[in-house]
């Protein structure tokens, strides 16, 4: 994997920012090198989105899925590690919507019956119900406050802690907290609607 220049490091050792600006460059070895630095956390926040839906997603298929999100660009968009771990959770956020877009419209033309407010959810309808609602609810709470709906948005779909959140915003982990608890206020009382 070396490059034949003298002197020059391993794509495994250069340091995120670096190749996100080969990446931006146009140079598609450091973009995979990116995503491969990264692909360790991708899939553990990958598994706790799973784990949490039980949805029928496979974590390196949501990673994959990913992956292709942020990719479709022409050239990668972050400027550093920060910037490209919040980017992948808001592409998994979306990957995740879209999957339950079409189990809820395969739900409601596939032969199944129809789905009443007084019908029991199953697990599997749930976790759909809740990524779309949470979905909605972001969308509006980012209107209302953007750095809150994206504390949401890395806690949830990206699964990062306080500490990691406040370090890629560049702000406390009170101010994370704060936010974290104004953003939660906000989205239990519009599910409670």
């Amino acid at each position: 994997m070396a490059r034949g220049v003298a002197g020059e490091r391993r794509m495994d050792q250069v340091p995120v920012t670096q190749l996100l600006k080969r990446a931006r460059e146009g140079d598609v070895r450091a973009a995979d090198a990116v995503f491969a630095s990264l692909y360790d956390e991708l899939k553990r926040a990958a598994h706790l989105q799973l784990r949490r839906h039980r949805d029928n997603l496979d974590t390196t298929v949501l990673v994959h899925e990913t992956y292709l999100k942020m990719a479709t660009g022409e050239r990668l968009a972050a400027n550093d590690r920060a910037h490209l771990l919040a980017m992948s959770a808001r592409a998994m956020r979306q990957v995740l919507v879209d999957h339950a877009r079409i189990a809820q419209a395969q739900k409601r033309g596939g032969g199944v019956d129809a789905l009443t407010l007084t019908a029991r959810l199953g697990g599997d309808e749930r976790a759909v119900v809740e990524v779309l609602a949470l979905d909605e609810l972001l969308d509006a709470l980012q209107q209302a406050d953007a750095r809150a709906a994206q504390i949401v948005e890395l806690r949830y779909f990206g699964g990062y802690e306080e500490t990691e959140i406040a370090q890629m915003l560049g702000v406390s982990e009170r101010t994370v907290r704060r936010d974290w608890r104004t953003a939660r206020a906000f989205l239990l009382a519009e599910l409670g609607k």
